[in-house]
């Protein structure tokens, strides 16, 4: 468990479990068959590698989900703010905002999330 890099396919089929999970994985084959014209030995080669990474777990032959996707991506992006601007959150939020400026709402939420999660 660690790697949480997903190519843009390995996304689309990880969708399809997060929509679907619990789901048993014959009917994960037929839905990959469907949606990603893909064969039962590829559904199974990349459900094995996600679950690999700890982010699905196949037992009785049944797909479950061991990470939700929004903590998924939650760890994506806290690791690319680590690897990209070390770790500063006011740094990212400078190149994601780029010049423009907050909206009224945005301002509030930012004011909300800084209350609720600054240190004491």
């Amino acid at each position: 468990m660690g790697d949480y890099k997903l190519a843009d396919i390995e996304k689309k089929f990880a969708d399809i479990i997060w929509e679907n999970a619990p789901i048993p994985s014959s009917e994960l084959v037929k839905l990959c068959e469907k949606r990603l014209n893909w064969k039962k030995s590829t559904t199974y080669t990349v459900l094995k590698k996600l679950c690999q990474k700890g982010i699905f777990q196949n037992e009785n032959a049944t797909v479950t989900v061991k990470m939700e996707k929004a903590a998924f991506y939650g760890l994506q992006s806290r690791r690319y703010v680590e690897d990209v601007f070390s770790g500063s959150l006011p740094n990212f939020l400078t190149a994601f905002y780029n010049g423009r400026r907050l909206t009224a709402k945005e301002a509030e939420e930012m004011r909300r999330f800084i209350d609720e999660y600054s240190e004491e």
